[in-house]
């Protein structure tokens, strides 16, 4: 038995979803509860394998852990564990970031090191080295992060050598309980910082700069429990307006500002599309056939890496020839090949690739091979003509929240099936 989505493509998109509550926010924002003995609220988080996977490990540490309507409670009363191990980190990759909570509150920690999507190495040597500048004691042994900081960590300045997201979350949950002043300089930008940095104000900290290049933390001996809505997810609003684009509809996300998406929506526009934003929406309106661009990915306000693939998958049917440039992750373009197997023509050169439109794509079977792969196909097997199956599913349902049905609202043919009924029925499942 083995679970697949079937698409029957050729038809536009039309109508409005509205973006649940953003993963890349939430999953931090989780972790940081750690940092607290008091009980921490959390509306909008989105129903999603990566959400149950981080709640799990909420719970490995001690945490009493509910889940109910979109509502996270956890409170974590007192920590039970200072390891992560492989098991628990390698299907959720922000799974590393309990080091920070684990080394602020227990001042040790044993993490291993990171899994998740095989779309690069992902390096996570920015985040040791501002821990270490805090005072930490780390030491890498077979796959596993040792750390400890018997006396507590304590305020450094820290100069991040690139914007990464990820040690911009660590390094500030890290500071946040760290009494005195840190200060973060070159630290990454995205709406997804400045939702953390608000989390953490929220329960006691002082953090004043979030979203901008220097970030000041004046952190505190204690954080309190709070009470918080998480923001809408940019990145599958934007899969959804890109949906709308590739089919040559008319689709209307709510429920996201349109600031957080940087330099997408004017990508958008330059391909050919009617961009109009409301105060929490964005529609997205097809004028004919799309138009070739050349862009790149980088951090906010560039575009984002997560958007790379859906974007290739709407460029596959435009006008021209357009490029891509990954500048974040090198590995990113599994779906280059599940594309083509759809009629796509795509050429990579190192990190660069390149895309001659064609009149139509076909449908086909195809494998979603990471979260973002999985979209592009998803929404290439939307504007293809025939059916398409989609398998792997269980990537897409890291990252979107209910796709069949927000897809199925706007008109699309989507459907969940099993591969083998017999077994299945017979399984009783």
């Amino acid at each position: 038995m083995s679970e697949f989505i079937e698409i029957v493509g050729g038809k536009p998109l039309h109508g409005t979803v509205v973006a649940g509550g953003a993963k890349n926010a939430g999953l931090p924002i989780l972790m940081a509860t750690l940092l607290t003995a008091e009980e921490c609220v959390i509306s909008n988080v989105p129903n999603l394998t990566d959400t149950s996977l981080c709640l799990h490990l909420l719970e490995h540490f001690g945490g009493e852990v509910s889940y109910d309507g979109n509502t996270a409670r956890v409170q974590t009363k007192k920590l039970l564990a200072t390891e992560a191990s492989y098991s628990l980190v390698k299907a959720l990759r922000a799974s590393f970031w309990v080091l920070a909570p684990l080394l602020a509150r227990g001042r040790a920690a044993r993490v291993a090191l990171p899994g998740g999507d095989l779309i690069g190495a992902r390096p996570v040597d920015i985040h040791l080295e501002g821990l270490t500048k805090m005072g930490a004691d780390i030491s890498l042994k077979h796959g596993v992060v040792y750390a400890t900081a018997v006396d507590g960590l304590r305020p450094a300045v820290l100069d991040l050598r690139f914007p990464s997201v990820g040690a911009t979350h660590q390094l500030i949950m890290a500071a946040s309980l760290t009494p005195g002043r840190t200060i973060l300089k070159g630290a990454a930008r995205e709406p997804e910082i400045i939702a953390l940095a608000n989390f953490l104000n929220g329960m006691g900290a002082d953090i004043q700069g979030a979203g901008g290049n220097i970030v000041e933390i004046h952190g505190r001996s204690e954080l309190g429990g709070v009470t918080s809505n998480l923001i809408g997810d940019r990145i599958e609003a934007g899969t959804y307006l890109l949906a709308g684009a590739i089919t040559g509809g008319r689709v209307t996300v709510e429920g996201i500002d349109p600031l957080y998406f940087g330099s997408f929506l004017s990508i958008l526009s330059e391909m050919g599309l009617e961009v109009s934003c409301g105060d929490q929406s964005v529609t997205v309106t097809s004028k004919g056939r799309l138009k070739a661009v050349n862009v790149k990915t980088g951090p906010f306000p560039e575009l984002a890496t997560d958007l790379q693939a859906p974007l290739m998958a709407a460029l596959t049917l435009a006008e021209g020839t357009s490029t891509i440039e990954e500048t974040i992750y090198e590995g990113r373009f599994g779906h280059v090949s599940e594309l083509a197997r759809m009629g796509a023509s795509i050429q990579i050169q190192d990190r660069i690739v390149t895309i001659n439109g064609v009149e139509k794509l076909t449908g086909a079977p195809v494998d979603g091979l990471d979260i973002r792969a999985a979209a592009a196909v998803a929404i290439a097997g939307l504007a293809a003509e025939g059916r398409s199956e989609v398998h792997e599913p269980h990537h897409l349902r890291r990252g979107y929240e209910h796709f069949e049905r927000k897809i199925g609202a706007l008109g699309g043919q989507v459907w969940s099936r099993i591969s083998d009924p017999d077994d299945f029925i017979f399984a009783g499942c």
